[in-house]
């Protein structure tokens, strides 16, 4: 799912006062840790993660195969903090996004 700019902006208001519940640690980004992100997604929707290391690019490469393999969206990528959105598979979800705008 792609985000516009003023869903990002809203989901990035959402999350200031988020805590990581994640933290992928030396061994990189594992099956586990895929799998406990996962569940995070599936009970908040939005959540944060912090990536030790110093390699940005491998830190956005992480970014990448979180949101490719399950299915997420990323909100933003900013310092250690990796900012991820899944809306839930139920009825309805529990954080209302703003409707994109009609160009035109």
């Amino acid at each position: 799912m792609e985000l516009t700019a003023d869903q990002r902006r809203h989901l990035r208001g959402l999350a200031h006062h988020l805590n990581p519940v994640v933290m992928i640690g030396n061994q990189g980004l594992t099956d586990a840790v895929l799998r406990e992100i996962a569940v995070n997604l599936d009970a908040h929707e939005l959540i944060k993660i912090r990536v030790l290391g110093d390699d940005r690019a491998l830190r956005e490469e992480f970014l990448q195969t979180i949101c490719r393999e399950l299915g997420a969206s990323a909100v933003q990528h900013i310092g250690k903090l990796l900012l991820i959105y899944r809306a839930s598979d139920g009825d309805k979800p529990k954080i209302d996004l703003p409707k994109a705008k009609k160009k035109g």
